[in-house]
C-alpha cells in the first residue's frame, strides 16, 4: 500500500474550506476523499491560521496564585518526603553497624527486642 501524497496548494484549499467555517474537518475529510481521520485536522494546525484546533485558557491573576502556592506546596512535600527517605536510610544503616557491632543480626535483634531497648523492668517468674 503506497501513501498518497497530497499538493501544499490542495491542503491549503482545504484548511481554508475548514478555517472559514463552510466545513467542518470531518466533513471536509469526506469531501475530498483524504486518508485518515485526524489528517485534516494536522493540516489546520500545520497551516492554518491557529483560531481552529487550537485552545486557548485565560487565567485570571487569583487563578495563577492558586497554582503558583499549590507548586510551591508540591515542592515542599517533596523535599519533605525526600527528607524522611533519608532518616529511614540512616537509620536503617545505623541499625546494620550498631549490631554488627553486638555480634548479632538486624532480624535477630528485631525479634529479641520487638525493635526496644531492653530496661531491665519486666516481671520475672522465679522458679
Amino acid at each position: 500500500m503506497s501513501a498518497i501524497l497530497y499538493s501544499r496548494a490542495f491542503k491549503l484549499q482545504v484548511v481554508r474550506e475548514v478555517e472559514s467555517g463552510k466545513h467542518c474537518a470531518h466533513a471536509a475529510q469526506l469531501k475530498y476523499g483524504v486518508k485518515g481521520s485526524a489528517t485534516v485536522m494536522r493540516w489546520v494546525r500545520q497551516y492554518g491560521s491557529g483560531k481552529y484546533g487550537k485552545v486557548i485558557r485565560v487565567e485570571h491573576p487569583d487563578e495563577l496564585s492558586v497554582n503558583a502556592r499549590l507548586r510551591q506546596q508540591l515542592r515542599q512535600a517533596k523535599e519533605a518526603l525526600a527528607d524522611a527517605h533519608m532518616e529511614l536510610a540512616l537509620e536503617r544503616a545505623y541499625l546494620v553497624e550498631a549490631c554488627e557491632q553486638l555480634s548479632q543480626t538486624v532480624e535477630g535483634f528485631k525479634k529479641k527486642r520487638g525493635g526496644r531497648p531492653h530496661t531491665g523492668r519486666g516481671r520475672r517468674v522465679r522458679s
